[in-house]
């Protein structure tokens, strides 16, 4: 599917947007568990609470960092959960044809140059400028470098990117100071997650991003991507991210238990607490989601001018 041409590209429209579409679109890595719950949870309860549409789609475009079955594995806990798209689940190892375009589309424009600097040597490179470890100083930005072997960076402003978050208020991100130049394909010929997930959001016209608070920080990347390649920007809701004993966010990596599909309405009412609500007594799934549709429209269907807060700690709550 081609990308879409012009469209409007002015982000934080305080209506309603026309025709609400939104998304959970996890990494097929391993197992669903609470963390990835309660960004599920929200970003469905968030669709219906404004009659719109809810997609799934399944990022998998890190093979090296993949498990055979997960995706598998996530969409039938989705559905032993009651949460069930209004399509069938996307795959984005089906799109290189038009991250493709998009690529040329920003070479067109002189967006993107290559780069073969390799981590460490940003890193050192970054520590003599006095930046932050993360931040891609310019070293390639104009040497003019091609070849195979190398990423793909684009360009940044040299002023900041802001927008207005529906949970956590105006966030603005210098992308030049605290980013520089970033990836938006790999020197291993990957495509990188901000460019795959800006293009497929705008190609499958998604309204609303309801995500976890992680990736706050990524957004005005995104927006930025966004302008250049001609796309809407959507509105945005970052929900708490959970954390286990030790602070850390739960993830594959700190061990997080999967979701048990033997338990869906216990499972359902711990992410629900855990974005700010009382439990609900439900005795089902769908009696649950009944409840929690409601609750989430008197909380959250409100225009975008209007700021709320999700008063949760994001430890998992006790049983």
């Amino acid at each position: 599917m081609a990308l879409p041409n012009n469209v409007n590209t002015q982000p934080g429209d305080a209506s309603e947007p026309p025709g609400y579409c939104g998304r959970f679109a996890p990494s097929p890595t391993g197992p669903l568990h609470l963390g990835s719950l309660v960004a599920a949870l929200a970003s469905w309860l968030d669709a219906r609470a404004h009659a719109g549409r809810w997609l799934v789609r399944i990022e998998n475009i890190d093979p090296p960092r993949e498990e055979s079955s997960a995706a598998r594995t996530q969409l039938a806990a989705l559905m032993a959960l009651g949460l069930v798209p209004d399509e069938a689940p996307t795959y984005q190892s089906d799109n290189s044809e038009r991250y493709e375009q998009a690529v040329a589309r920003l070479r067109a424009t002189g967006q993107l140059y290559s780069c073969t600097c390799s981590r460490t040597a940003v890193e050192q490179a970054a520590q003599r400028l006095g930046l932050p470890p993360t931040v891609y100083p310019g070293t390639c930005r104009d040497l003019g470098l091609s070849g195979r072997q190398a990423a793909l960076r684009v360009r940044v402003p040299a002023h900041s990117v802001a927008f207005v978050d529906r949970a956590c208020g105006e966030y603005s991100q210098d992308l030049e100071r605290e980013v520089g130049d970033f990836v938006v394909r790999r020197a291993d010929g990957l495509w990188a997650y901000q460019l795959a997930v800006v293009v497929d959001d705008g190609v499958q016209r998604v309204s609303d991003i309801v995500r976890g608070a992680d990736l706050l920080d990524n957004t005005p990347r995104q927006i930025h991507l966004q302008r250049l390649l001609q796309l809407p920007t959507p509105r945005y809701l970052h929900v708490p991210i959970v954390r286990n004993a030790a602070g850390e966010k739960l993830s594959k990596q700190t061990g997080a238990p999967p979701l048990q599909s033997s338990d869906p309405v216990g499972q359902l009412e711990s992410a629900w607490r855990l974005l700010g609500f009382a439990a609900t007594g439900a005795a089902t799934a769908a009696e649950f989601l009944a409840h929690a549709v409601l609750a989430w429209q008197v909380r959250w269907r409100r225009a975008a001018s209007r700021v709320d807060t999700i008063a949760a700690a994001g430890s998992p709550p006790s049983s």
